[in-house]
């Protein structure tokens, strides 16, 4: 079973993190038990349930990089003044 970054975990809510920890308990019990069949399907149950927190880091990311942007903006019209 493969798991998701640390940074998409911690964006999960509550209720999704207790989920994805249940399915990668069953997944492990299942690829120990030589299912790679059923394990496949409960990785691509894990990979929809942690699609909305990677969604919340892209939008974490796309907000920092406007911030960055105003930042730099300001500063420029800043030094624009002080010329």
């Amino acid at each position: 079973m493969r798991h998701c970054s640390v940074q998409v975990r911690g964006l999960l809510t509550r209720d999704e993190l207790d989920r994805y920890n249940a399915l990668m308990e069953v997944g492990s019990y299942l690829e120990a038990e030589n299912r790679h069949d059923l394990a496949y399907t409960i990785q691509k149950e894990v990979d929809i349930l942690i699609l909305p927190a990677i969604e919340r880091l892209k939008e974490k990311s796309r907000e920092r990089d406007r911030q960055t942007e105003a930042y730099l903006e300001a500063k420029r019209l800043l030094e624009q003044e002080n010329e």
